[in-house]
């Protein structure tokens, strides 16, 4: 009987990507995919612009490897890529207005009943409504703020930002949008 392999790590994927070694990207692209889908999920709730954004992910990452540096974990080097990933797909949608997906609604083929979409939530459709009032870079500190639940320092790398610029941006964005909800009361 033969052992199993230990699992590569990280570093050593990298280190043979770079060889040239296409499955060891793919592998670390499989690795982390998870928690890039989690990050932009944040950001959009449109299932093709989530495959979008998680593609230009680690279609970046892919031709900028050689910039890894390794003095942080390849999770971290990628999702600070998905941040800016998210943070331009929030400035694009500001620009123009969302899409109406004819196709799902055309596949439906009909009226959604009460029974397959529950009552939503007022409360939550305030927040929604309010989020999306919010500037990109508002939304995008209270995103990874409350929503995604990282620490200061944490955002400061995903970000580039200064310490002192996140805490600022999160101290208006979080007054803006307490703005928001109460006028939609």
């Amino acid at each position: 009987m033969v052992p199993a392999e230990s699992p590569a790590s990280d570093e050593s994927l990298v280190e043979a990507a770079l060889a040239g070694d296409d499955e060891a990207f793919s592998e670390l692209a499989r690795r982390h995919k998870s928690r890039v889908f989690g990050l932009a999920s944040r950001f959009t709730r449109n299932a093709a612009d989530l495959e979008d954004i998680c593609q230009e992910v680690f279609v970046q990452a892919f031709f900028k490897l050689r910039q890894f540096r390794g003095d942080s974990p390849f999770q971290h080097w990628v999702l600070r890529i998905a941040t800016y990933k998210c943070y331009d797909y929030l400035r694009r949608s500001r620009r123009s207005p969302p899409a109406i997906s004819i196709d799902a609604l055309l596949a439906s083929g009909h009226e959604p009943s009460a029974l397959e979409n529950p009552a939503p939530d007022p409360d939550l459709e305030k927040l929604h409504a309010a989020l999306a009032e919010l500037s990109p870079k508002e939304r995008l500190v209270i995103t990874l703020l409350e929503i995604e639940d990282h620490s200061l320092k944490e955002v400061v790398d995903l970000t580039g930002w200064t310490l002192a610029n996140v805490k600022v941006r999160a101290f208006r964005a979080r007054n803006t949008l307490r703005k928001l909800i109460e006028k939609m009361k």
